[in-house]
């Protein structure tokens, strides 16, 4: 053990940890959880801090030594060693500072081990030209768009799975429900388009929200003003950053309203509730139509994946499903939080993206990994019980809502009720009752007539009211 003093007094810090004063107290104050702040928080910090030190090299504010030094640390931090040093922990006060002195304090101790009798400050060196307050909220969002690359890749993944199966059951007739209740038939086909275009208005969302967070307020320091920044700094970090990172960050037009205001962090939020909204609603649909075998819905048949009862031999849930729902819950509760820290902000600055991050990050992971498993493990092997299907729309006496044209709402409806209490299809009955000519309701009750995929013009109903029996 030694002793390092900082405001606050003297304190003893391990010997055998790269990281000094500021991280134990952090580790002392915000034993909250035993979770570190996120990995690509710390990676993006690291390449703000070499990035940093490129361009006050070159604009002649930090020796040729140390910025070797500095950036050979971060080379190493970077390629993966000495990541347990990295502790910060992910719930936190004071606005991220913890992680951004956890990070100049690791690489001031790491690139001095590299050099005998040079000395490099954490705060004057590695954190030259800077404050948490740019630095933290950049890595944050660096961060986000470095995490959201595979979300958008696997729900790419799911509409163009969708598609296959509204291709390959494009013809196959079911009950359309609405208030779960018998509505007009549709087809499988267009109940899986639909599912298709609801996911491809998620990544447009997502994309639009990912936009707002390339720009940032790195070289703004405190409050946006850039107090201690350097103009030459100020001028060239963004691009020395983008050229270590591969992302493409701008300057915020407006720094002091980049440095206060969460905004697009509840945007971004936003986008990833809908999706889970989304989500949730598409696997209910997917567990009560796969409802049964026997006394359920049955329309569908998901992939067998696990016993689903420790009683109940052979029970078969659908926990693929299940398992997407809970994570939509999550996504959906930590948007709440999100939206009340962004809104808890005062003044100048908010001091509550350390758990808007944590949330933001997990929810990426979350939604990335919840969408792999329902295509993967779900999607993928899912079919359609055609019989069943068929079965469903012959019996079905919503399905006469086609004969209103003909024979109106008011004898059509007769005819439902006489069905329902027959219990037989409403083409039999119109047969039996000779209401209309074998071959009108053989027509009318096709796939193509009842989803509407013929034209219902005004001249198409007189046309074919001449081959109609005498009511």
């Amino acid at each position: 053990m030694h002793y390092e003093e900082d405001c606050i007094g003297k304190l003893a810090v391990a010997d055998d940890v790269l990281y000094g004063i500021n991280t134990t107290r952090a580790l002392h104050n915000f034993n909250i959880t035993t979770e570190r702040t996120d990995s690509l928080i710390f990676q993006s910090m690291i390449q703000i801090k070499k990035a940093a030190a490129v361009v006050n090299h070159r604009g002649g504010t930090l020796a040729e030594q140390k910025a070797k030094l500095i950036v050979a640390a971060c080379n190493a931090l970077l390629l993966g060693q000495h990541q347990d040093d990295l502790v910060a922990p992910a719930i936190q006060g004071s606005a991220g500072t913890s992680v951004n002195m956890n990070v100049n304090e690791v690489i001031a101790k790491c690139a001095m081990r590299m050099a005998d009798g040079v000395t490099i400050l954490p705060n004057d060196d590695i954190n030259q030209c800077q404050s948490t307050n740019d630095t933290y909220p950049t890595a944050g969002k660096m961060a986000m768009l470095k995490a959201l690359p595979p979300l958008l890749q696997n729900i790419e993944k799911m509409v163009a799975v969708l598609l296959d199966l509204a291709d390959r059951y494009a013809n196959v007739l079911k009950v359309g429900r609405t208030q779960l209740e018998d509505a007009v038939p549709t087809v499988y086909g267009h109940t899986f388009h639909a599912y298709a275009s609801l996911f491809r208005r998620d990544l447009t969302r997502l994309r639009t929200a990912a936009e707002a967070l390339q720009q940032i307020n790195l070289g703004g320091t405190a409050i946006g003003t850039g107090l201690n920044a350097t103009d030459y700094y100020r001028t060239h970090v963004v691009e020395a950053l983008n050229g270590i990172s591969g992302l493409k960050l701008a300057l915020a037009d407006d720094m002091i309203d980049a440095t206060q205001n969460t905004d697009t962090y509840v945007a971004f939020s936003g986008a990833m509730k809908v999706l889970a909204v989304d989500l949730s609603k598409f696997c209910n649909d997917l567990r009560l139509l796969n409802s049964g075998p026997q006394a359920g819905f049955g329309e569908l048949r998901l992939p067998a994946k696990q016993a689903g009862s420790s009683i109940m031999p052979g029970k078969v849930n659908p926990v693929i499903p299940e398992v997407v729902n809970q994570v939509a819950f999550q996504v959906i509760g930590q948007d709440v939080t999100i939206g009340m820290a962004a809104e808890a902000g005062q003044l100048e600055l908010n001091a509550f993206e350390p758990i808007m991050f944590r949330d933001l990050l997990q929810n990426e992971r979350f939604l990335t990994q919840a969408i792999d498993t329902l295509v993967h493990n779900c999607l993928n092997g899912l079919t359609v019980n055609v019989e069943q299907c068929e079965k469903n729309v012959r019996h079905s006496a919503v399905s006469a809502t086609v004969l209103n044209p003909y024979l109106g709402y008011a004898q059509t409806t007769a005819l439902v009720k006489e069905a329902l209490a027959k219990q037989c299809d409403i083409q039999t009955l119109l047969k039996e009752k000779k209401i209309l000519a074998p071959d009108l309701v053989d027509r009318l009750f096709s796939p193509e007539v009842m989803t509407n995929q013929v034209p219902t013009t005004e001249s198409r109903f007189v046309a074919e009211r001449s081959s109609l029996q005498p009511r």
